[in-house]
């Protein structure tokens, strides 16, 4: 049974972000909240935890895992970042963008693109996630949280409760917070293209 945690979206409590990251670091599955929906996350480490969220949304093993960021200095640390890479995202982050970038070593081969070793990476715009965040020390492991066979996000925390109180190990109620994917841009050819039109502008690129 998950355990439940309401947490204050523009003050968070300590307590309970700790206790969140406690359960991220013993290898737990968390639901929690972003700048564009519900997401499902997991330590980056954690090949079974990660198998966990493959199963919870029926992805297969090529599906593709987004590493949700504190800051561009930890992307550098997951993705190789060109100047211009980094000036765009810079006026871009935090907020509602997927970023496609090559992969340093630092990243398990099994989150990478096989053919292109590429990896997502994001910084979301959410007290939550930045809380969640600074207290883990690293990025987490996320995925949208998509149902098996839906198209679109579930927003409202107590269903979800309902939904995966078996699945996971936590569920974060941290209020509404959207259905709207991330506007995806992949940085990897040395210009930005867009492969998702989501919640991010993309009028910067006109």
């Amino acid at each position: 049974m998950a355990q439940f945690f309401e947490i204050h979206p523009d003050n968070p409590q300590r307590r309970l972000i700790q206790q969140a990251v406690a359960i991220i670091d013993r290898g737990g599955v968390v639901i929690y909240p972003t700048d564009s929906s519900y997401a499902l996350g997991c330590h980056i480490g954690d090949k079974t935890a990660m198998e966990r969220i493959q199963r919870i949304r029926r992805t297969d093993k090529d599906h593709h895992f987004t590493l949700v960021c504190s800051d561009l200095s930890e992307i550098g640390t997951y993705a190789k970042v060109s100047n211009t890479d980094y000036r765009l995202m810079k006026g871009l982050t935090p907020g509602p963008y997927t970023f496609l970038l090559k992969a340093t070593s630092v990243v398990p081969r099994r989150l990478m693109n096989p053919k292109r070793k590429t990896i997502g990476v994001r910084v979301p715009d959410n007290n939550i996630v930045r809380a969640l965040l600074l207290e883990l020390g690293q990025p987490i492991m996320s995925s949208t949280l998509i149902p098996a066979g839906g198209r679109r996000p579930l927003d409202d925390a107590q269903e979800i409760r309902e939904t995966y109180e078996h699945d996971v190990d936590l569920v974060i109620d941290g209020g509404y917070c959207g259905i709207e994917p991330t506007t995806v841009v992949s940085l990897i050819d040395g210009f930005p293209e867009v492969l998702r039109h989501g919640k991010g502008d993309v009028s910067f690129l006109e």
